[in-house]
């Protein structure tokens, strides 16, 4: 029978040959990189609520913030990469966004999200649902870019539009963050409803 120590050894002697044959082909900056990005261990995060927000001056001169939205999720995982931090969201996220008022406007849920600091862009998979509450048009979709600097949704991938009168169906789409106004790149189809279809 086996000790857990020589267990121990044989898995990190493995480990080290398995990366022996993958850095094989690799350049020395290559190997770097590979090797530093194993290395990287995420922070971990429990219950996560953050107030999104921009910059701005006031009438009187003074630098101030303008919150736009709140993201909340249950678990993140950060990694502070060198060259490109990003942060995860695998166990859901959820955004409200406000208007002027400070009163929810839209909506925005995920199974999966994935924020890139360096861009300012979040990657949403898996049920992807943008609702403007005040209007109540809701998109559903597989895949969806969230770009915060320009405060606009993306997606080359198929959509779903449920409307009080209609259901939009495409590929392709872009939209405010608020989802004010949207445009489907490749519309493919439409069905008229009674007022009754629109996803809650």
């Amino acid at each position: 029978m086996l000790s857990v120590n020589l267990i121990n050894r044989k898995g990190g002697f493995l480990l080290l040959l398995t990366g022996t044959v993958f850095f094989a082909g690799c350049s020395d900056k290559e190997k770097q990189a590979a090797i530093h990005a194993r290395q990287i261990v995420p922070e971990e995060v429990l219950g996560i609520e953050s107030l999104l927000s921009e910059p701005y001056t006031d009438s009187t001169g003074k630098l101030s913030a303008k919150v736009k939205g709140k993201l909340t999720a249950p678990f993140m995982l950060r990694y502070p990469r060198a060259d490109t931090p990003y942060a995860e969201f695998p166990r859901t996220l959820h955004v409200d966004f406000y208007d002027a008022t400070m009163a929810v406007e839209s909506q925005m849920d995920a199974l999966y999200g994935k924020y890139f600091d360096n861009q300012g862009k979040v990657f949403l998979r898996d049920s992807v649902v943008v609702k403007n509450i005040q209007k109540g048009d809701t998109v559903r979709c597989k895949e969806l870019w969230w770009d915060q600097r320009s405060e606009k949704f993306t997606t080359d991938d198929s959509v779903r539009i449920y409307t009080k009168d209609k259901i939009l169906f495409g590929n392709g789409m872009e939209a405010d963050q608020n989802f004010r106004w949207y445009t489907i790149k490749h519309l493919t189809g439409t069905i008229l409803t009674a007022g009754n279809n629109i996803p809650k």
